[in-house]
């Protein structure tokens, strides 16, 4: 089932290693079994997309130039594949996306599975939307994923038996509260009772991350070297799980020393910068892979809790950035990202709109 559908559409393509960005033509896929096409209303920008163009590293798997990027996506289903249950043509949905050319998002249709898709709540917008699907996955995978190879700190996540509220009254450290997945990270943590929920963020963000559920910011331009200090003036109980939502060679490091024994040291990147010598015995470090689709089981675990918690409003999306001009305005966007120029947002385009 589907509605009128053109043959091509527009796409923006990385054309050679670290090369031009170009916006040209794609064929539109047909969903197979168990697959959704979804045309894309908004697709929000994230630091990744930057780095795997100018390092020419795709981290999830090789992929063949030219090349499509983008993975946060909101749209309307325009097609379902067979033995599709989950999700009906019309249906508005955010998902995250997959950087290839069937699954990418820096297009005007997609491919997902039903299995990975949530719907958006009336009162979210598209452009809200999809700010959420890399950041909630990473801050989910991160905390909750079963202990492996770019998997989390096995905590239980609320959405199982006694989950809600589990960590009542144990702290938890967040490096970075008002980034996309810093947010998320709150949030979720709200969800699972951890207090108090601390984070490092620019005063100007303060209100924002209280609004997710943060209960003590702290200013993120005061030298780490006094962030123990600051947190031992909040809570006198051991830090435990700390997510470094930034992970800068800086921030693991002075998260890790400030690490309890026994505790987890969450960080966003999947290399640490801890030095092997400076490990210690019973402080652990988990390089969470925060990509759903890859996740697999758990992945669908997220999405099969994702819309009742956007519906309660547990989970809310980032404040957006609007940036106009389509597909063809990312490339100067992502430079923003890329000279730190973004602050508590989501960046976030719409390809319907590229001339």
């Amino acid at each position: 089932m589907s509605m009128a559908l053109p043959a091509t559409q527009n796409a923006l393509w990385i054309v050679s290693p670290k090369g031009p960005w170009s916006v040209g033509l794609n064929g539109v896929p047909t969903p197979g079994q168990g697959e959704v096409l979804i045309r894309i209303e908004s697709t929000a920008l994230n630091p990744v997309d930057w780095k795997e163009h100018d390092y020419d590293h795709f981290i999830l798997r090789q992929l063949e130039y030219p090349v499509i990027l983008g993975t946060d996506s909101a749209g309307i289903v325009v097609a379902v594949g067979d033995s599709v249950q989950k999700v009906n043509v019309g249906d508005r949905v955010l998902h995250q996306g997959i950087s290839g050319l069937r699954q990418a998002t820096f297009q005007e249709y997609t491919i997902a599975s039903e299995d990975f898709v949530a719907e958006i709540p009336s009162q979210i917008s598209f452009d809200e939307a999809s700010s959420l699907p890399v950041a909630v996955a990473t801050a989910a995978i991160g905390l909750y994923a079963p202990k492996a190879e770019f998997g989390g700190a096995a905590l239980t996540a609320p959405w199982k038996d006694g989950g809600a509220g589990k960590y009542a009254d144990e702290p938890i450290l967040v490096i970075g509260g008002s980034s996309a997945v810093g947010q998320a990270v709150i949030q979720y943590a709200k969800l699972s009772g951890f207090y108090p929920i601390i984070t490092t963020v620019s005063p100007s963000n303060n209100d924002l991350v209280t609004s997710f559920g943060a209960t003590h910011p702290l200013d993120r331009n005061k030298p780490l070297s006094t962030l123990a200090h600051s947190i031992k003036a909040i809570t006198s109980k051991p830090l435990t799980i700390i997510y470094d939502a930034i992970a800068l060679s800086d921030t693991q490091n002075a998260a890790y020393q400030i690490l309890a024994e026994g505790g987890t040291l969450i960080i966003v990147l999947l290399k640490t910068a801890v030095k092997e010598e400076d490990r210690v015995q019973g402080k652990e470090i988990v390089t969470p892979l925060g990509c759903a689709p890859i996740q697999d089981a758990f992945g669908k675990e997220i999405y099969a809790h994702l819309t009742s918690y956007l519906q309660n409003r547990d989970i809310k999306p980032n404040r957006i950035q609007y940036i106009s001009g389509g597909l063809a305005s990312i490339p100067d966007a992502l430079d923003l990202l890329r000279k730190n120029k973004v602050s508590g947002k989501k960046l976030v385009v719409r390809p319907p709109e590229t001339a």
